[in-house]
């Protein structure tokens, strides 16, 4: 393991109950401090599985990792506390404003008073939600539940920041402005896990990648040279297509 890797998997396996193949299969991966890193397949890859297991969602059937230095057998709640997660689905709750869903959610991470107050109102701000603050989520857009979903995931801070399509069914403002935050905590020290069907914006959003199939790596680099390594291939899409194939992956 490298001094450097942030995430540390290790022949990470996983079959679930009654299933026919395994869902991850000795998947092994380094992922350094810092990196904006992708996570792309296509449909049933195995993506969610593993950041499933790397949130703590999901036991592994075999093999290890670990995050910051931490390993998850041993140390899997403090791995907690330094994570964020922001799911594809709303995490919030629709009957509350957007402030008292930012201060439960930075409670729950152990902050308190002046600092949790100050941290809402500046993330609200940040995300030009500070006029609906005091609006139930279940009256606001696709855009700014998005934004609001997002906070909920940042608000104490995280070393590591695991997205699942954060900038799904967005306006192309409510996209920038997500994007746009998440190079700026970036930035910062948080190192993000994003994973995306948008091949275009992980393209010009990442600055590492994996792409999963089958649950198993087939490449790793940066955009470019994923788009260099394969002949004939003018960008992130072609490269995804000639790996992972033509065939549809519909699931029920």
């Amino acid at each position: 393991m490298s001094s450097s890797s942030i995430i540390y998997i290790d022949r990470i396996s996983k079959k679930y109950k009654d299933a026919d193949a395994f869902a991850l299969q000795d998947l092994s991966l380094e992922i350094p401090a810092g990196e904006i890193y992708g996570l792309l397949g296509p449909n049933g890859a195995g993506k969610t599985t593993l950041i499933s297991i790397l949130c703590g969602l999901l036991r592994p059937t075999s093999g290890q990792f670990s995050i910051d230095g931490l390993h998850y057998g041993d140390r899997g709640m403090a791995i907690k506390k330094i994570i964020g997660v922001v799911p594809q689905e709303y995490a919030l709750y629709p009957t509350l404003t957007a402030k008292e869903n930012l201060v439960y959610f930075g409670s729950m991470y152990g902050l308190k008073g002046r600092d949790l107050q100050q941290q809402v109102d500046v993330l609200l701000t940040k995300m030009g939600l500070e006029k609906f603050a005091n609006k139930c989520v279940e009256t606001f857009s696709g855009g700014m539940k998005r934004r609001v979903n997002l906070l909920a995931g940042v608000m104490h801070r995280p070393k590591v920041l695991f997205l699942d399509e954060p900038t799904v069914g967005v306006d192309v403002q409510s996209k920038n402005a997500i994007l746009q935050f998440l190079k700026e905590i970036n930035a910062r020290g948080t190192s993000i896990i994003y994973t995306s069907h948008h091949l275009v914006e992980a393209q010009d959003f990442c600055t590492c990648l994996s792409i999963i199939d089958q649950g198993q790596i087939l490449q790793t680099g940066t955009p470019q040279e994923l788009i260099a390594a394969l002949p004939n291939a003018r960008n992130l899409e072609d490269v995804f297509i000639q790996l992972t194939g033509k065939e549809l992956r519909d699931a029920i």
